[in-house]
């Protein structure tokens, strides 16, 4: 595996994207998603100069994150069960996961008890996909200045899995609707929602293409994973 050729490639299939769509390459910030890969991995990608790495479980970030250098920033990408919101408050930068008002409230209850402000994301299910989690958009309208009051919570954004697909043309519209939407969701709160995360490996350059601010990206990075294989529409 060369991680300097395949991070190579990526940086250069990102700047061309932001070619086609008019934006600056350096308006598209790169999330290497180590689920899976070992933190030997992880630390040879960060000599590359990747500073920014997504885990899906809580469990399995615990057990990584002190074996890394201290400087990285670990963002918690995957579903996040009210039970680990502890954990996940205290060992992650970020947490992109957020699906409802509850976990909302739960992680700015624990943030609460740290002392601390914690950046969040809300999760978005644009496409309706009853496998996935992240809230329906209309509901996400409904509870968002509730959300965006807590004091402990930072919203900075919103996240998106796409549904799987073979053409990356194919989820176009969902990464359209994202951009849209965060759009409504500005004008809601009056304020800016700087970060909109979508795009995995299959289906990036489209993503940037439609607004992506950050991109998360697995296999394209860092290769093959050697824990089981993940299920198709997996970063």
């Amino acid at each position: 595996m060369d991680l300097c050729a395949n991070l190579n490639h990526v940086r250069h299939r990102i700047s061309a994207a932001c070619v086609r769509s008019g934006r600056q390459a350096e308006s598209v910030t790169l999330l290497a998603v180590s689920k899976g890969h070992p933190a030997e991995v992880v630390c040879a990608a960060a000599e590359l100069g990747l500073s920014i790495f997504g885990e899906n479980r809580v469990q399995e970030a615990k057990a990584k994150i002190g074996l890394c250098p201290g400087r990285l920033r670990w963002h918690l990408i995957g579903h996040l069960q009210s039970n680990k919101c502890r954990d996940a408050v205290h060992f992650f930068a970020m947490i992109q996961s957020v699906d409802s008002l509850a976990l909302a409230r739960e992680i700015n209850r624990w943030a609460d008890k740290s002392a601390k402000t914690m950046p969040v994301l809300i999760e978005v299910n644009v496409a309706g996909e009853s496998s996935k989690f992240g809230y329906a958009p209309e509901k996400l309208l409904a509870e968002l200045k509730e959300i965006n009051s807590l004091p402990r919570i930072e919203l900075h954004g919103l996240m998106t899995v796409a549904p799987f697909a073979q053409d990356a043309e194919k989820v176009r519209p969902v990464f359209r609707r994202m951009r849209e939407l965060r759009g409504q969701c500005e004008d809601l709160l009056g304020a800016p929602l700087p970060v909109l995360s979508m795009g995995m490996s299959g289906d990036f350059e489209v993503a940037v293409e439609e607004g992506a601010t950050m991109i998360r990206l697995g296999s394209a990075v860092l290769g093959p994973r050697t824990a089981p294989k993940p299920v198709a529409g997996d970063p």
